[in-house]
C-alpha cells in the first residue's frame, strides 16, 4: 500500500508578519515556519494505517522553495519513509501547488491514498485536495473527523453546518482532507528527528512534470496588514465609578446604548 501525504510549510501563528518592498507578498526574514497544524492530522492518519498494513509506505510531499525539506523532515521524524520536495516558488497559487503534486503523484507507480489537511493555516483557501483530486480522477473527501479503513474501503465521518456530522463512504484510489478530531498527532522522538536528518528527499523539478508559470491563475499585487486596533481604556475608582464611567463611554462614544 502507497500512502501519500501533503504538507505546507506556513508562517509560525506567533509569527509577527510584515510586508515586503513593494507589497506583493510577504517579508519572509525572521520568520519561524512550522507545518501547517491540520496537515499534521493528515501525517498522523496516514502512519496509523501504515502500522495496521504491514509493508505500506507513507512518502511526504511538500510544494514550494528549498526551505520546505526542513518541515519534510519532521514528517519523516514523525514517521514517514520517504519525502518528495516539488521545486515551487514562493509566489505560487493554490492552481499551480495542485498541478505540481498531481503530476508528482502521476509519475508514482502506484498511489492508494493521499492525505492532506482541510486547508493551510497561512491562506485558508481550502483548494488544493479538491484540485489535486480533480487532476488524478479521483474521489476527495474533506473536512474529515472521523475514518474507518477496511479493505479499500473508506468511510469518513464529515462535519457539516449546524453542528452536524454526514458519513461518506468512498473506494482507494482516494483525497482525505483530515480535520481537528481525526486523530492526535504524534510528536517526534529525538532519536527520530537525528534519523530524519539523514534521510534522503527527493527533488522534482517542474519542468520534470510539465508545469510551468502559465498554470498560476491568481497573482497578489498589493497586500495591505489590517488596521491597528484602537486602544483599551482603563477604568479608575471603585465599582460604582467604574459602572458609570463605562455606561457613559458606551453611550457617548461608542453610541450602543
Amino acid at each position: 500500500m502507497n500512502l501519500y501525504v501533503c504538507i505546507k510549510q506556513v508562517p509560525d501563528t506567533e509569527t509577527k508578519i510584515k510586508l515586503n518592498a513593494d507589497s506583493s507578498g510577504i517579508d519572509s526574514t525572521g520568520i519561524k515556519w512550522i507545518m501547517s497544524s491540520y496537515d499534521e492530522y493528515g501525517v498522523e492518519e496516514a502512519l496509523r494505517i501504515k502500522e495496521k498494513n504491514p509493508g505500506a509506505t507513507v512518502t511526504a510531499v511538500s510544494a514550494g522553495p528549498d526551505r520546505v525539506v526542513e518541515t519534510l523532515r519532521t514528517a519523516l521524524a514523525m514517521g514517514a519513509d520517504n519525502a518528495i520536495h516539488v521545486e515551487l516558488p514562493e509566489t505560487a497559487d493554490s492552481s499551480m501547488a495542485a498541478k505540481a503534486i498531481a503530476m508528482t503523484l502521476k509519475k508514482e507507480a502506484k498511489v492508494d491514498l493521499v492525505f492532506f489537511g482541510k486547508e493551510a493555516l497561512d491562506d485558508g483557501a481550502a483548494q488544493v485536495p479538491q484540485l489535486v483530486a480533480a487532476h488524478l480522477g479521483i474521489p476527495a473527501v474533506t473536512v474529515v473527523c472521523g475514518m474507518e479503513y477496511a479493505g479499500n474501503t473508506l468511510k469518513c465521518k464529515r462535519e457539516i453546518e449546524g453542528g452536524s456530522f454526514e458519513m461518506v463512504e468512498v473506494s482507494a484510489p482516494a483525497v482525505i482532507a483530515g480535520s481537528k478530531g481525526l486523530n492526535d498527532p504524534r510528536y517526534a522522538t529525538l532519536p527520530n528527528i537525528m534519523k530524519a536528518k539523514k534521510k534522503e528527499v527527493k527533488a522534482v523539478k517542474l519542468a520534470e512534470i510539465g508545469v510551468s508559470s502559465a498554470d498560476q491563475k491568481v497573482k497578489m499585487k498589493n497586500l495591505q496588514l489590517p488596521a491597528a486596533k484602537q486602544a483599551g481604556k482603563k477604568l479608575e475608582g471603585d465599582a460604582g465609578a467604574q459602572a458609570h464611567a463605562l455606561a457613559t463611554a458606551l453611550h457617548n462614544e461608542a453610541k450602543v446604548v
